[in-house]
C-alpha cells in the first residue's frame, strides 16, 4: 500500500512554505528599509548622502554618522534652542582650494561625506545667508561633526543660493 500524504504532513511541502515566509519577510524588511534609506550620491567621486526628515530618517542618519568621516548639520537658532534646517547647498574645498562637494544640495538636516583625512573649508548657504568655516577630518574609523547654525529670522522660504 502507497502511503497518501497531504500538503501539510508532505516535509518537502513544508520547507517549501517556510522558504516563502523567509523571502517575503526579508523583501518586507529590505522594503521597509529602502522607504527609510536616503540614497547615495557620488560627486568628484566622494560620496555623500542627506536626508533627516522624519523621525525614521533622522534616527537613520544619527546611526550613521559613526561611519561616515565628515558630518555635517544644519539648523536654525531661536536663542534657547534650534530647529532643523533643510535645502542647504554645501560646498567643500581641499586645502589647496580644489572643489570636493560643488553646491551639493541636502535634503533634509543632516549630510554625510566620505572625505579623505585633511583640513577643508566648508561653506554652507542657507536662504542667501553662508556660513564658512574651516573642518578637519581625522583618520580611519573617526567621524567629524560640522555644525552650522543660522541666525533666527533666516528666510528658509527662499530657494538657497551660493550669492550674499
Amino acid at each position: 500500500m502507497t502511503g497518501h500524504l497531504t500538503k501539510k504532513k508532505n516535509p518537502a511541502y513544508v520547507a517549501a512554505m517556510l522558504c516563502t515566509g523567509v523571502v517575503l519577510s526579508l523583501a518586507g524588511i529590505g522594503a521597509q528599509a529602502a522607504a527609510f534609506n536616503p540614497p547615495i550620491y557620488v560627486a568628484h567621486g566622494i560620496e555623500y548622502m542627506s536626508g533627516g526628515i522624519g523621525s525614521d530618517e533622522a534616527q537613520l542618519m544619527r546611526v550613521v554618522e559613526p561611519r561616515w568621516p565628515a558630518v555635517f548639520e544644519f539648523a536654525v537658532k531661536d536663542g534657547k534652542s534650534a530647529d532643523f534646517a533643510a535645502d542647504v547647498v554645501l560646498t567643500v574645498r581641499d586645502a589647496q582650494g580644489k572643489v570636493i562637494l560643488d553646491q551639493v544640495h541636502s535634503t533634509g538636516p543632516y549630510l554625510v561625506a566620505r572625505l579623505e583625512p585633511g583640513r577643508y573649508t566648508a561653506e554652507a548657504v542657507l536662504g542667501g545667508q553662508k556660513i564658512q568655516r574651516e573642518i578637519s577630518v581625522l583618520g580611519p574609523g573617526t567621524s567629524t561633526k560640522n555644525v552650522f547654525e543660522w541666525p533666527q529670522g533666516t528666510d528658509t522660504s527662499k530657494t538657497a543660493s551660493t550669492s550674499s
